[in-house]
């Protein structure tokens, strides 16, 4: 009887491993959707749909963006989590949305192990960016402003939890200010906020906000960078600045549920490899200053490393911010 119900067992199993198989090797029959933790035009918005139009190529189906906004990326992030582990939802996230938020947001209903890593796609930078008709007129006289009035200066960003906030708090710790973070539910309104004066400044990443400075709708004030950028060449990095302790270099990484068969992760992988390599995104990101992966940045692993460390590094850095 038991030599009879593991041979059943057994048969059930080659069955289920045989499905799978098939499955990947036919994936995708139907058009993906990608999950975009903030709202349409802001950094990672813009970064998923250039890489979605070249990864869908690479697949022979469409990449549907999807926005889901809220509680600084998480809202979307819960719900990449409860999606069928088959490769048809992906979701685009960054340090924030991937690291810090299990820090600022200790109960949500999915973790670190949530998530398969696919690839990391982008490298950002963070910029600090001001109302046009703000009194300082730079990083130095923008300090002692904040400094004569704490608490007064306000800053948007794309909600707590996100890359953009990070940026913020890296900046007034790095400056050692008092200012008001006001979080939006993404960079694009933040930014409009800033544009029509509402708000002092927004803490976003070139992507974003450098056609706005480049345009002069808002000032740019510092990027936290270590070398300028080609799109924004008259702007300050940290240390020219005088505060190299302000550092945003951040990543943009797509994410599966757990479970994801890894023949689909990889068809997944090669996709994303072979669009960050396509012209057509490398001149896009060249116009956004981001930066596509190094050949030895593509596989998940890395992103796997990128996410750990990341945890850890904003665990101390907003262990105060955790609710």
């Amino acid at each position: 009887m038991i030599s009879f119900v593991l041979k059943r067992l057994s048969a059930a199993i080659a069955v289920v491993a045989f499905a799978t198989a098939s499955s990947a090797q036919d994936f995708p029959k139907r058009p993906v959707t990608m999950i975009v933790p903030f709202a349409a035009g802001g950094t990672s918005d813009v970064i998923a749909r250039t890489v979605a139009e070249q990864m869908g190529i690479a697949l022979g189906q469409t990449i549907v963006i999807e926005n889901v906004a809220g509680a600084g990326g998480s809202t979307a992030l819960a719900r990449a989590s409860r999606a069928e582990p088959d490769g048809y939802t992906i979701a685009i996230g960054n340090a924030g949305t991937n690291a810090a938020t299990y820090t600022i947001y200790p109960k949500l209903p999915f973790t670190p192990d949530s998530f398969v890593p696919i690839a990391m796609v982008a490298k950002t930078f963070g910029i600090i960016a001001i109302r046009k008709d703000f009194p300082a007129k730079d990083l130095k006289e923008f300090i002692a402003y904040a400094k004569a009035n704490p608490g007064k200066i306000n800053l948007g960003h794309a909600g707590v939890g996100s890359s953009n906030y990070l940026i913020c708090k890296s900046f007034v710790t790095a400056a050692g200010i008092d200012a008001t973070l006001v979080g939006y539910r993404g960079a694009a309104p933040a930014l409009t906020d800033a544009i029509g004066g509402q708000i002092d400044g927004v803490c976003d990443a070139a992507a974003s906000v450098s056609q706005s400075v480049n345009e002069k709708l808002v000032r740019g004030l510092v990027v936290g960078s270590t070398v300028r950028l080609a799109t924004l060449p008259d702007l300050a990095t940290s240390a020219e600045a005088g505060l190299p302790e302000f550092e945003a270099q951040g990543w943009n990484g797509l994410f599966a549920p757990k479970g994801t068969p890894p023949a689909i992760i990889a068809k997944l992988n090669a996709a994303a490899r072979t669009a960050v390599e396509t012209d057509a995104v490398k001149k896009r990101f060249g116009e956004l200053s981001t930066v596509a992966p190094d050949d030895s940045e593509h596989t998940p692993e890395l992103l796997q490393q990128l996410v750990a460390r990341d945890v850890e590094k904003y665990r101390k850095m907003l262990a105060d911010d955790a609710k």
